[in-house]
C-alpha cells in the first residue's frame, strides 16, 4: 500500500518520481519489461495548472472522470498534445463530447454506449481506443458488465467502425491484503487472455490504482490509474 502521509508537502516532481519507483520495483519483482505498464495520472478535481506541472515533468497520460470538468481543462490546456483518458461513468447524453475530444474511454459496459462513441467519432480522427469495465468483484454499486456478459459485449463493440476495442478495466472492492487484492487483477487477466483466445488481440489491462498498483501489476496491469500518489489528497472530493 501507497504510504500517502507526506504527500500533501512533497512536490509534484517528488511523488512523480516515488510513483515511477513503485511501478519500476513492481515490473522487476513480476519479471516484466520495464515498459510494460503506464501510468495514467488520474487528475479529476485537480486544476488545469496542476496538470500542466505534472505534464512539464514528462507526465502526459491524464484521466477525467467528470465531462464537464474534463472538457474545461481539455480547452484550457489544448495547445499541448496531452492523452486524455475518460474514466468515469458514460451517460447516452454525454457521448459526443467524449467521442470527439477524448483519446481513449475505459469504463464501457453497455453497447449502446460504444455505438453512440463509434457512430459520434469525427472521422478526421483516428478509432477511439476502449477498455470494457467489467465487475470482476460483482458488487451491486459498482459499473461495468459481468463475466458471463464479456464475450458477446466484447465481439459487439469489435464489429463497430470507429472504435477500437483495447482491453479491459476494472475497479475491484478495496482491500488491504495484497494476495486477496490480486484476486479480482487475476479475473480480469484470465478474461482478457480467454477473449484473445477467441480471436481477438487486446493489449490492455487498465486495473490498479494507488493503494493495490502493485498487485495489479503482479497480474499483469498495463496502465495504472494513480490520483492520490501523484497530486496528493485531495482538499474536497468536489463532484
Amino acid at each position: 500500500m501507497t504510504d500517502n502521509s507526506n504527500t500533501r508537502t512533497t512536490s509534484p516532481e517528488k511523488r512523480l518520481q516515488q510513483v515511477q519507483s513503485q511501478i519500476a520495483r513492481a515490473l522487476a519483482l513480476s519479471h516484466r519489461a520495464a515498459d510494460a505498464t503506464q501510468l495514467l495520472a488520474v487528475s479529476k478535481t485537480r486544476s488545469a495548472a496542476e496538470v500542466l506541472e505534472l505534464y512539464h515533468l514528462g507526465q502526459h497520460r491524464f484521466g477525467e472522470n467528470y465531462l464537464q470538468e474534463a472538457l474545461e481543462k481539455i480547452e484550457a490546456l489544448a495547445d499541448y498534445p496531452i492523452e486524455w483518458h475518460f474514466i468515469g461513468p458514460i451517460q447516452s447524453n454525454k457521448t459526443r463530447d467524449i467521442a470527439t475530444r477524448f483519446d481513449w474511454v475505459h469504463s464501457v459496459e453497455r453497447v449502446k454506449i460504444a455505438r453512440r462513441l463509434s457512430e459520434q467519432r469525427p472521422a478526421q480522427r483516428a478509432p477511439l481506443n476502449i477498455c470494457l469495465q467489467v465487475n470482476v468483484s460483482n458488487e451491486a454499486s459498482k459499473s461495468g458488465c459481468s463475466l458471463d456478459e464479456l464475450p458477446q459485449l466484447a465481439a459487439e463493440v469489435t464489429a463497430l467502425p470507429n472504435v477500437k476495442l483495447r482491453g479491459l478495466m476494472a475497479i475491484p472492492a478495496p482491500s488491504g491484503d495484497p494476495e486477496q487484492q490480486r484476486i479480482p487483477f487475476r479475473l480480469l487477466r484470465e478474461a482478457l487472455e480467454q477473449l484473445n483466445r477467441s480471436g481477438l488481440k487486446l493489449d490492455t489491462l487498465s486495473m490498479g490504482m494507488t493503494d493495490d498498483l502493485g498487485s495489479a501489476i503482479a497480474e499483469g496491469a498495463t496502465i495504472v490509474r494513480i490520483g492520490t500518489a501523484l497530486f496528493g489528497p485531495r482538499e474536497s472530493m468536489g463532484q
